[in-house]
């Protein structure tokens, strides 16, 4: 009997294996090459723009944020990273094959938005632990101005074991230009889009395993991201602020607010799922390299790039979020 039992436990360590699985979101500010696009307002950064965007300084950030995605990884670097403020192909080209990041066999996708100047939404993914299948750019449309020019919304979905798919959204919504009360009505185009197409993946997969990453402009106390969870489909890891140190991912006139988020499909908190999501392993990556002193509003502040049109050589004006998952899947 007792030599069953050995070779059930050793039957049963051989068919199933689970692996950690960590995903990053990041809005790497103004991510601009040096190079002009006469079809985009990227004037601003050049090396004849006002804010003197030179190459010198361009790779000093492909060097800042790949430190930072490395750092993030801790012993690995994530499997998934959702970007921000990415102005094209040669912005991830470069940051891949020019910085420390050339030996973690990154692939990327992006979007080609019609935003005026010019940046888009990209995932980085490690094709070792997500089997790429396609992707699409999704493009909002609004109410307010019928012909706004804004980021579409990425989705890529790829394998994540033999037989379970994954579906990740990359969102930049619109920003707060103008106010926050007279641009909301765009960010909630925005968040109707989104739940439309998550609703739509629900119908398709028997069970839809969907992370949805980026920056919202909105806190969750905000109709846009309130409409989102209302939706039932998805979950927002950081929509409670008490239970991380910081009070948020981005500072403004010395307050903090979180207005960076990762969501997930309900399926992902399920315990015999294949995928699921590690409890309370969500956080606001803030190791002291990212923070600088605030000497403004005091306290710290992220450590930017640019303060104002003052050159400060930093990482972004936002905070990573991180989040990790457990697969398991039959050998």
């Amino acid at each position: 009997m007792k030599i069953l039992i050995c070779l059930l436990i050793l039957v049963t360590h051989s068919i199933i294996a689970q692996t950690s699985f960590r995903i990053m979101s990041y809005n790497a500010e103004n991510f601009f090459d040096t190079l002009d696009n006469p079809l985009k307002e990227d004037n601003e950064f050049l090396p004849s723009g006002n804010r003197h965007w030179t190459h010198k300084r361009y790779n000093h950030k492909l060097q800042q944020i790949a430190k930072v995605i490395c750092a993030a990884g801790e012993w690995d670097t994530p499997a998934l990273v959702g970007l921000c403020e990415i102005e094209n192909d040669s912005v991830l080209i470069h940051l891949l094959h020019q910085t420390p990041l050339k030996h973690q066999h990154y692939r990327y996708c992006i979007t080609q938005s019609s935003d005026r100047r010019g940046i888009n939404v990209a995932l980085l993914y490690q094709r070792d632990k997500f089997g790429y299948l396609g992707h699409e750019a999704k493009s909002i449309s609004y109410t307010r101005k019928v012909h706004k020019q804004s980021r579409d919304l990425l989705h890529i979905w790829g394998k994540i074991t033999p037989q379970d798919t994954l579906d990740i959204f990359i969102c930049h919504f619109p920003s707060r230009y103008g106010g926050e009360k007279e641009s909301e009505k765009d960010r909630l185009d925005a968040s109707g889009t989104l739940i439309k197409a998550c609703d739509s993946l629900c119908k398709i997969r028997t069970k839809a395993n969907i992370i949805v990453m980026g920056d919202f402009n909105d806190t969750p106390e905000n109709r846009s991201l309130k409409e989102i969870e209302s939706s039932h489909i998805l979950i927002n890891l950081f929509a409670d602020k008490k239970q991380f140190k910081l009070k948020g991912s981005h500072k403004y006139q010395g307050e903090w607010s979180q207005l960076d988020h990762i969501l997930v499909s309900t399926n992902l908190l399920q315990v015999h799922n294949p995928i699921q999501y590690i409890s309370k392993s969500a956080q606001i990556y803030s190791p002291p390299f990212l923070l600088i002193n605030d000497k403004t509003w005091k306290g710290m502040r992220p450590f930017r790039t640019y303060y104002g049109f003052k050159y400060e050589g930093g990482y972004s004006d936002h905070l990573p979020l991180i989040a990790d998952f457990t697969i398991k899947w039959t050998n």
